[in-house]
């Protein structure tokens, strides 16, 4: 392992912007100053953020405190995910491979499409009428 006390990664999913910083510790969570579990109530969600730590089996060896701001809670989620993984390959670089098998380390390039001109929203349109 690598001699970094501290680690600042960013992830992104559609608008929302995660940034992540993990340092060693006890692995206490914090998220927008406020405590994990306030910010993700639901139970699927703080699963699937801390899942590349539970892959990688360091779980609670990390302190993280998480930045997120844009989009929406579930693009937030995805986007610390990827922060967090992102994070753990800066640690250690063995872990890399792991990671992106799993598909940790992709960054989801789908974005919402805008609305155009003439339309109802981006592809839907208005309705016709014959009479």
């Amino acid at each position: 392992m690598s001699n970094i006390e501290e680690t600042v990664t960013t992830g992104r999913r559609k608008t929302s912007v995660a940034s992540v910083r993990m340092r060693p510790g006890s692995g206490q969570v914090n998220v927008n100053g406020r405590p994990f579990e306030v910010y993700f109530p639901l139970e699927l969600q703080r699963k699937g953020i801390l899942l590349p730590l539970a892959k990688t089996e360091r779980e609670g060896k990390y302190d993280l405190i998480i930045r997120v701001k844009g989009g929406g809670i579930e693009g937030q989620a995805i986007a610390t995910r990827l922060a967090i993984a992102r994070a753990l390959v800066e640690q250690d670089a063995e872990l890399r491979h792991e990671l992106k098998v799993d598909g940790f380390l992709t960054r989801d390039p789908r974005k919402r499409e805008r609305k155009k001109y003439g339309r109802a929203g981006a592809r839907k349109r208005f309705q016709f009428s014959k009479r």
